[in-house]
């Protein structure tokens, strides 16, 4: 599978992900139907035998994902992913912080009241389901504070369902974070299965609603690179 590079030097990889594939082989990774050689990780490592994954985006989100070459790269990357995320969120300094800032875009059910707005919900787990995480009423285990702003871009209405699409923040980076928010607000992102079975879905889709759309950090030479993933075919559809 070729898969598209958006920025290269001699110790980071921006890539393209597509929908679908996994970040690192897993123990359920047989479920999915797809061997050890099919993961990002495998992929690349034919190429880069050191590479080591930054962060992750899950197997049915698609955009830009950062790749470490080395271990120095991996440490340096990791920094600006780290600790002082959640306290600069709060201070509102983050354009100011040597930190990552990520860009999502997302469509989900309903009809988002508000035009911009946060969502301030330390995330658990489920006491239902330990595939899922929880934020608020009856969540378990450590609660992990979490931060995400949205802004809404367009409300539609599809086969007379509706759907709003959003802009979506991540000021720290919780384990499906967006999702568990969305899930919150009671607008959970569309088509995903997990979180959201058994409801509408917008007709071109048949994978989670869910794209990471920009990305911006400083590589080992102190300079700020800002990478943008192209929008997938099925977001051009309904939109």
């Amino acid at each position: 599978m070729k898969i598209k590079v958006l920025y290269e030097d001699s110790n980071i990889l921006a890539i393209n992900k597509p929908s679908g594939i996994l970040v690192h082989p897993v123990p359920e990774q047989a479920r999915y139907g797809t061997g050890p050689d099919k993961t990002i990780l495998e992929i690349f490592r034919k190429k880069f035998p050191k590479l080591e994954v930054v962060h992750r985006l899950d197997r049915e989100t698609s955009g830009v994902m950062l790749l470490a070459k080395n271990k120095k790269a991996h440490e340096f990357l990791k920094k600006q992913f780290s600790a002082p995320a959640l306290e600069i969120a709060k201070r509102g300094l983050a354009d100011k912080a040597n930190r990552v800032k990520k860009t999502y875009v997302a469509i989900v059910n309903g009809f988002v009241k508000l035009d911009h707005g946060f969502v301030n919900k330390p995330i658990g787990r489920s006491p239902k389901d330990f595939r899922r995480h929880l934020a608020g009423r009856g969540a378990r285990g450590t609660m992990r504070e979490a931060i995400t702003e949205y802004k809404v871009l367009k409300r539609f209405t599809a086969k007379k369902e509706k759907y709003t699409y959003l802009e979506i923040y991540p000021k720290t980076g919780r384990t499906h974070q967006i999702r568990v928010h969305m899930k919150f607000l009671n607008h959970p992102v569309a088509c995903d299965s997990l979180y959201n079975p058994g409801k509408p879905c917008p007709a071109a889709f048949s994978r989670l609603a869910l794209h990471a759309k920009f990305i911006e950090f400083k590589n080992l030479k102190g300079r700020t690179i800002k990478v943008e993933s192209p929008l997938p075919p099925e977001f051009k559809k309904v939109l």
